[in-house]
């Protein structure tokens, strides 16, 4: 799987999403967060997250309305527990999602992917709040833009 398809797998999930009524700008910021999380994983750098408060504890439950609720309570947690960074990106975090199913379908599929075999799959991570994105990267994901054939809401 090359960073372009992981980008592709990204944005699909758009698709669900919006039938939860999430705008584009509200799925950038969701998928931030859950990309936040699971790159922390992926990296071996979790410490800078509270225990009970990672991946694998999102990942965790089983039942599609507890994972909500837990994902809310986490997002909640985060903005003022774990490192500056943490705190930084989930200050006064919150999610627009709505059905439960929908949070399952975005955790289980960004899990699914094989994040090593595209080397700039970082890049989608840049910080929602700088301006101008920076880097050359054409695989790079940036706030400003969107793969051409998806609509901002139905």
């Amino acid at each position: 799987m090359t960073t372009q398809d992981i980008v592709a797998k990204l944005w699909s999930l758009c698709h669900v999403l919006r039938d939860d009524g999430i705008t584009y700008h509200q799925y950038v910021t969701e998928l931030t967060y859950m990309l936040f999380l699971k790159m922390l994983k992926e990296t071996s750098q979790e410490e800078q997250l509270p225990k009970g408060y990672r991946w694998d504890d999102l990942l965790s439950h089983t039942d599609n309305v507890k994972r909500h609720d837990f994902y809310r309570a986490l997002l909640v947690h985060l903005g003022s527990h774990g490192s500056s960074r943490v705190k930084a990106i989930f200050a006064n975090a919150a999610t627009t999602l709505r059905q439960p199913k929908n949070l399952a379908k975005l955790v289980q599929d960004i899990d699914g992917l094989d994040w090593y075999a595209g080397t700039a799959i970082m890049n989608t991570l840049r910080c929602k709040d700088r301006s101008g994105g920076g880097g050359s990267s054409k695989s790079s994901l940036r706030v400003s833009e969107k793969p051409s054939g998806l609509s901002q809401r139905r």
